[in-house]
């Protein structure tokens, strides 16, 4: 009866958890016979589950609005946007999780024959766990795209010198720099050049890089192209003194966790690789040690 009720849970959660997170097509004008049969073939979800979840996130949408959501829609774009996430998607994910993590973790405790007092620490452990677990995933894919957006930006810095150096212009630079690049600084650039498109200012829309890039490479990357642009200075001679910057600073860092790599090594040497050291090596002295005692 566990392993049904179990089942039967996860699959209800799964069902809500997919419903969220999948868009909803406009259907096309059809006539009523045609739109009769279309209804028979839609799933459960789209005809019910996806309703009800698109109403419940208007009600969510005006509970959390004003600075929350703008700092929450901040951390989504840092993550990078996972799954095309809004704010409103993020809060009712962490609201299923909560709980989702109870359950799971109340029937965990019912396998393992626990007390009340025991099943209930575990409950709210995992209350705990649902609350904080989107919080961490988003955290997790933030620090993923900085270690990513690290190694790329010399690169990248480079191609752009370059082709200002052949006579294109900033933006023709960029183009060009998203044309041969495919990560995330590259992204980050063409979303930018799509935003002056659509009549943001560049420096704006520059500016917007560092925020959804918490990093002090880019940052004063960014501050200086704009400051180039606004003083008039050539922005060929900041580009190559940024590129030595930022290669010395990543050299500086390899270094760092070379010189961290001993200290790190000490712990596994002492606690693990040692004993066994010395349980090979000592072990048949101390036995034949005690064997001559008798």
């Amino acid at each position: 009866m566990i392993y049904i009720t179990f089942f039967f849970t996860i699959t209800l959660l799964m069902l809500l958890f997919f419903s969220i997170i999948c868009k909803n097509n406009k259907p096309k004008p059809i006539s009523l016979d045609k739109h009769i049969q279309n209804e028979k073939k839609i799933s459960f979800i789209q005809r019910i589950l996806y309703p009800s979840f698109k109403n419940y996130k208007r009600s969510i949408r005006k509970k959390f609005s004003g600075e929350k959501h703008n700092k929450l829609e901040i951390k989504i774009l840092q993550a990078g946007s996972p799954f095309d996430m809004t704010p409103v998607d993020f809060r009712l994910i962490q609201i299923i999780s909560m709980f989702l993590f109870p359950i799971l973790f109340g029937i965990y405790g019912t396998l393992l024959d626990l007390s009340f007092q025991w099943m209930v620490l575990l409950i709210l452990f995992g209350l705990m766990v649902g609350n904080f677990f989107p919080v961490f995933y988003l955290s997790k894919r933030a620090n993923q795209r900085i270690t990513h957006a690290l190694k790329e930006l010399p690169d990248i810095v480079d191609l752009l010198t370059v082709s200002l150096e052949a006579g294109l212009g900033f933006d023709l630079a960029l183009h060009k720099l998203i044309s041969r690049n495919n990560g995330i600084v590259a992204s980050e650039f063409h979303r930018a050049l799509e935003e002056i498109r659509l009549g943001k200012p560049r420096r704006e829309a520059l500016k917007e890089i560092t925020e959804r890039l918490v990093l002090d490479e880019m940052n004063t990357f960014i501050s200086s192209i704009l400051q180039a642009e606004k003083l008039g200075i050539s922005m060929v001679h900041i580009l190559r003194i940024q590129s030595t910057e930022i290669r010395n600073k990543r050299k500086q860092r390899a270094e760092e966790q070379a010189m961290k790599a001993p200290i790190k090594m000490l712990f596994p040497l002492v606690f693990f690789i040692f004993p066994s050291l010395f349980i090979v090596l000592l072990g048949p002295a101390v036995i034949q040690f005690i064997n001559t005692l008798k």
